[in-house]
């Protein structure tokens, strides 16, 4: 029996530049206890066809025509009272941030029993109890329930907003995008977590995201929508195995996986279509590489395929055979083969046992009392070389310290001890008045462009303002500018020069992020998350363009991520952290292909799979990363490690080679040999430079982020 029911439904916004179609004659239904996905590129719809399901749409969104039924109801005719209890009593919806949707200033468990008291009749004392009872059911120990939000972290926050979408237990789940940002292991037991409560529950759930992986492992059936349209619907397997839609043949080869870490990702070229014209074509026929005469006269419609439960838009859908072997090269698709591999150059960076520590406050009586104060070590006993036209990638779950650690090495933040040597001179030499030399040398970019890029100005002003920093001439600024956004794929470059921020798509602005690093022609790039926030196909994008600048350009890059699956595709090596340590190091190939970290081994095994045939061996992590302040004695990763033993706790291991030299792991027994207890040592750097009043405790004393 079908609860959801969307026919013909298309979703307009009135703006000042037109009517937009956001949605465009869209149709499919959810039966009970059925996964349904929604996946496409941002602008494609799937956000604004849940808010019309919601009732949510902002004030110049409309739903055109169509209809939009809940058991048989029309959602889109009722009073906003009946819309109410029907979205908590029936519908749940799970937001993509969870610090945004909850109240900092109210406990998650008063939150939570609002929620239930404004639509149940109910004593104080039954709805804490159901509030204790939904913090189990998520897996938060129900004693925090009087915690705040900013108590939590991400994933902690994400599952008190799964707590509150079940309070009264609703028929159909919507969730959007509720793993975006968050890192794989967080994003793994999120999912975890939603599919065991939806199934015992036996709620339906309707999951938008552009991650092809977390459908194909989520999800019974699916509608890939593109321009407002759908564009292939049908069974997971059905869809994802055997595609028979170019745009989601693209979609699903722009997929980072880690097993085709030796093969070139797809990347889509170009943009979305404008949506302010009903299409007189077929929306994709501008990017896609299968278009003909055909694509141009007439937007196809959705078809049923001979195969069970599969339709599809795609006036050649005869051909998709052909089709989805040809898309699988990213010369299909317009983009050349990637460099041959440059050779690494001389060492550019060189850490040595780098720290950065943080002293946590300490309440006045604390500090009567001469108390020593607690440290947090953000970075701890880092040791790394990058050289020239080499991608080191950073790897680790939030909290690693693995930003801290790009903010150092970009000398944003000072140093607590450790050596620190760039392009042959130290910390001690750029620190003595010739930071101005190391800022050209050295750029860094950020997670979110729209953040770090100034509104108010124009592409030709941001990216020109480091040229007026370093005092250049105004023709010069001006040639500078064109040349280097013509260098990260702006072009033509005029066309953006007196673009603002806003203006620019989500891969628009975080190539005008890059351009403002590049255009001082450094040695040396740092790159924070940049991809974190963006579709799959402008993430491959963007990891091609680095690469590209790393053979092309001869410069080193450090490249962070929660992502190892992207690490993978882009980087010459991994480091991978935990809790401010480098804990396994070495060539891309040798840890994808066998890593020696009992962590490693967690994270390359939360990478979600394209495949919905290929069942995934899971290793969920227990518990979260220990308190930073308070570390657990001997290796830190032991109170959640599966093949911790007693003497895993009682000494740090060091960071030792176990392959080839060139692979190295800080694990008694990498290959998973049981540790000899009496060969364990403890291997602690110590600084030798830092705050000369900064005396940070032991290593048993202290904390680490």
């Amino acid at each position: 029996m079908s609860l959801l029911d969307i026919t013909d439904l298309t979703v307009t916004y009135s703006t000042d530049s037109g009517t937009v179609h956001a949605v465009n004659d869209v149709s499919f239904s959810i039966d009970e206890g059925v996964n349904y996905g929604l996946a496409g590129e941002s602008g494609s719809g799937k956000s604004t066809l849940a808010e019309a399901v919601l009732g949510l749409l902002p004030s110049n969104g409309s739903v055109e025509s169509g209809s939009i039924e809940f058991k048989g109801r029309d959602l889109t005719g009722l009073s906003e009272r009946e819309r109410r209890d029907v979205l908590w009593e029936d519908i749940a919806y799970i937001p993509q941030s969870a610090m945004d949707s909850l109240d900092p200033v109210m406990s998650t468990g008063s939150q939570i029993r609002q929620a239930i008291q404004t639509h149940r009749n109910v004593t104080d004392d039954k709805a804490r109890a159901r509030v204790r009872e939904l913090f189990e059911i998520v897996g938060l120990d129900p004693d925090r329930i009087d915690d705040y939000p900013h108590e939590f972290s991400g994933g902690m926050r994400q599952r008190v907003t799964i707590a509150m979408a079940l309070a009264l237990e609703p028929d159909l789940i919507i969730a959007d995008e509720p793993t975006t940002g968050l890192d794989v292991i967080v994003q793994d037991k999120i999912i975890d977590k939603i599919l065991e409560i939806q199934d015992r529950m036996d709620s339906s759930l309707l999951l938008i995201t552009h991650e092809i992986g977390v459908i194909a492992e989520t999800c019974d059936e699916l509608s890939i929508l593109y321009g407002g349209k759908a564009m292939e619907q049908g069974s997971v397997d059905n869809v994802l195995v055997n595609p028979t839609n170019p745009y989601t043949m693209g979609l699903k080869n722009s997929f980072p996986e880690i097993e085709e870490g030796d093969q070139d990702p797809v990347s889509i070229p170009g943009s979305p279509p404008n949506l302010n014209e009903e299409p007189s074509a077929c929306v994709f026929k501008d990017r896609c590489p299968f278009a003909t005469e055909e694509c141009e006269a007439s937007h196809p419609d959705l078809v049923d395929l001979p195969n069970r439960n599969h339709r599809s838009a795609c006036h050649h859908v005869t051909k998709a055979a052909q089709m989805r072997r040809d898309a699988t090269d990213p010369e299909t698709w317009g983009i050349p083969d990637s460099h041959d591999e440059s050779d690494r150059g001389e060492v550019l960076l060189e850490t040595d046992g780098l720290e950065k520590y943080y002293e946590q406050s300490q309440p006045l009586l604390e500090k009567l009392r001469g108390n020593d104060p607690n440290y947090v070590r953000a970075v701890d006993g880092v040791s790394l070389r990058v050289r020239r036209s080499e991608i080191l990638g950073i790897a680790g779950e939030s909290g690693c310290g693995k930003s801290t650690l790009g903010e150092t090495i970009a000398l944003l933040k000072q140093p607590t001890g450790g050596e620190f040597v760039f392009d042959g001179e130290s910390y001690e030499h750029y620190a003595d008045g010739n930071m101005r030399e190391f800022r050209r040398k050295v750029q860094i970019i950020f997670q979110d462009p729209f953040d770090s890029l100034n509104p108010r100005q124009t592409v030709r002003q941001l990216v020109g303002e480091p040229l007026t920093i370093h005092d250049y001439r105004t023709e010069e600024r001006e040639r500078a500018v064109v040349e280097t956004l013509e260098k990260v794929g702006l072009t033509p470059a005029r066309k953006f020069l007196d673009q603002y921020p806003h203006q620019l798509s989500g891969g628009q602005r975080q190539r005008v992020a890059v351009a403002k690093a590049l255009v001082l022609d450094p040695d040396f790039l740092i790159c924070d998350e940049p991809a974190s926030m963006l579709d799959v196909s402008l993430k491959v994008n963007l990891l091609n363009l680095l690469r590209e600048l790393a053979d092309t350009e001869d410069i080193g890059i450090v490249y962070i991520s929660h992502d190892l699956a992207s690490l993978v595709q882009v980087s010459d090596r991994l480091a991978i952290m935990y809790l401010g340590r480098v804990i396994e190091e070495g060539d891309v190939e040798s840890i994808a292909a066998e890593p020696k970290h009992p962590y490693t081994t967690s994270l390359l095994a939360a990478a979600p799979e394209k495949d919905p045939t290929v069942d995934r061996d899971r290793v969920l992590l227990d518990g979260e990363p220990p308190d930073p302040v308070n570390l657990p004695s001997g290796c830190v990763f032991a109170p959640r490690c599966p093949k911790a033993e007693d003497a895993c706790r009682e000494s740090e291991p060091g960071l030792d080679t176990v392959r080839d030299g060139e692979h190295r792991a800080a694990c008694y027994f990498p290959d998973g040999e049981t540790p000899d207890a009496d060969g364990l040592t403890d291997d602690h750097s110590d600084s030798t430079y830092g705050d000369p009043e900064f005396s940070p405790p032991a290593s048993g004393d202290s904390a680490s982020d």
